[in-house]
């Protein structure tokens, strides 16, 4: 798979190619069709040879292609007519070049309408045809799971089996030049885990305890996820293994996030509780090996961080990245200009309640080729920022901080700098006051302004 980023809750987009390109078509026959009087809104005079190769052409029978577009339009913006003329149209051409978009309308449509069964026909249909196609697959394997009778489970894990030998075998040479081998590679590893515990909730539901259970172990040792320590836990506990759950259940509650629902603390805290009695007659001692298990677990998970632009000798030498797509930004293309700075993470509430005015700042100097708004994104774990903006859509610059935090010493959030043409902080912010911030900062960006504005005049001429 080219794409690195494998989800098991997949966002598909269902573009039908096919279906414009036959509408642009059409359009392009009937215009060129048009004479120059029917244009200029005349009714021309119809001859008995035109009328009777009008007659002719009604008659003769439409080409497949012809079928499929009037299938299209008589449907009009009826999605149940739609799947009906699709559906019709397939029985009569069961092996139109067209029927991958088709099946990806058809499945797109029988979503809407709420109806399972349609849509997971279809979805395997393109499977069938396109192996390769791991988005589809996860969106199969999401409506057989759902389905939950033992056939449909059983497809489904041959679907996961199929994305994650993809996953594990897709070569570096499909590497993002942006990304960097380090990044990719992590990247896998987390897909992979990903598959392999989605697996085995699979086989577990078909009672295959043991192949199950070696996929949670994988999954855990390739990335350590709440997930799959849960199910671990799960296994051990019906096993009577209570010293074994309680740590698998401890694992589980440090690794769980209720901000990303990676798992439900209330009900791992249950279990690991009732797991420690059984095994110890009381809840004695529970909070120092919960303790000692979250760091344990803390410091296993922490995956390394690329440190970036460590030899960068000031704020200008730095190379930033673009968020979220990663692209290049270097800063020395900024060298001489005014910037302000928003060092912000996802996480943090005060840094919600500036973007609007850190926006409002930035709207404001749009139109200044000499100032430059930075919003610095310094969250740890990166995969949240595209969501995030993809919900704010922010307008400033949104760039990950990659160490400038560190050179500017930024230690909490919401931090924001303004740095003056000569590279030094004029105006730093630590936190900020909702009621005063932006006639401050505003007032200091001005300042900065109009001082690089001075600088920049041409001088006077010489007095002769």
């Amino acid at each position: 798979m080219s794409s690195r980023c494998i989800v098991v809750a997949a966002v598909l987009w269902f573009a039908c190619a096919v279906f414009p390109a036959l509408l642009t078509a059409q359009s392009s026959a009937q215009s060129s069709a048009t004479t120059p009087a029917q244009a200029a809104g005349a009714t021309p005079k119809t001859s008995g040879k035109q009328k009777a190769a009008q007659k002719q052409a009604a008659a003769k029978p439409l080409s497949p292609a012809e079928e499929l577009q009037k299938a299209i339009n008589d449907a009009g913006n009826d999605r149940a007519a739609l799947v009906k003329n699709l559906q019709g149209y397939l029985e009569k051409y069961p092996e139109a070049p067209e029927r991958p978009q088709i099946y990806r309308a058809l499945v797109e449509a029988c979503m809407q309408f709420h109806d399972d069964a349609c849509a997971t026909n279809y979805a395997e249909r393109i499977v069938s045809l396109t192996p390769d196609d791991g988005s589809m697959a996860l969106l199969a394997i999401q409506l057989l799971e759902r389905a939950g009778d033992a056939a449909s489970i059983g497809r489904a894990v041959t679907y996961a089996t199929r994305v994650y030998e993809s996953v594990k075998n897709s070569p570096i040479a499909e590497k993002s030049p942006r990304v960097s081998v380090e990044e990719w590679e992590s990247q896998k590893k987390r897909d992979e885990s990903a598959m392999l515990a989605l697996r085995g909730r699979l086989e577990a539901r078909l009672q295959a305890s043991i192949t199950a259970r070696k996929d949670f172990e994988s999954s855990y040792a390739l990335v350590p996820n709440a997930s799959a320590a849960l199910r671990l836990g799960e296994f051990d506990e019906l096993a009577k293994d209570y010293n074994s759950a309680a740590t698998w259940y401890g694992r589980a509650f440090a690794l769980s996030d209720t901000a990303t629902k990676s798992g439900n603390r209330r009900e791992i805290r249950e279990k690991m509780g009732n797991a420690w009695r059984l095994a110890h007659g009381s809840e004695a001692g529970l909070g120092d090996f919960l303790l000692k298990t979250i760091d344990d677990v803390t410091a296993s998970a922490a995956a390394p961080r690329v440190k970036r632009n460590a030899g960068a000798k000031d704020a200008f030498a730095y190379v930033l990245r673009r968020a979220p797509d990663g692209a290049a930004y270097p800063m020395v293309t900024q060298k001489g200009k005014v910037l302000v700075i928003n060092f912000w993470a996802t996480w943090c509430g005060p840094c919600h309640a500036l973007e609007p005015i850190f926006e409002k700042l930035a709207a404001h100097y749009a139109g200044n080729a000499n100032v430059v708004f930075l919003s610095a994104n310094c969250d740890e774990d990166e995969s949240l920022v595209k969501p995030y903006l993809a919900e704010r859509k922010p307008r400033s610059n949104e760039v990950f901080a990659d160490g400038l935090d560190d050179s500017f010493a930024v230690d909490s959030f919401p931090t924001v700098l303004l740095v003056d043409r000569g590279g030094k902080v004029v105006f730093r912010a630590n936190g900020f006051d909702p009621e005063t911030i932006e006639q401050e900062l505003g007032e200091a960006i001005q300042q900065a302004v109009a001082i690089t504005a001075d600088a920049v005049k041409p001088s006077a001429p010489l007095a002769h």
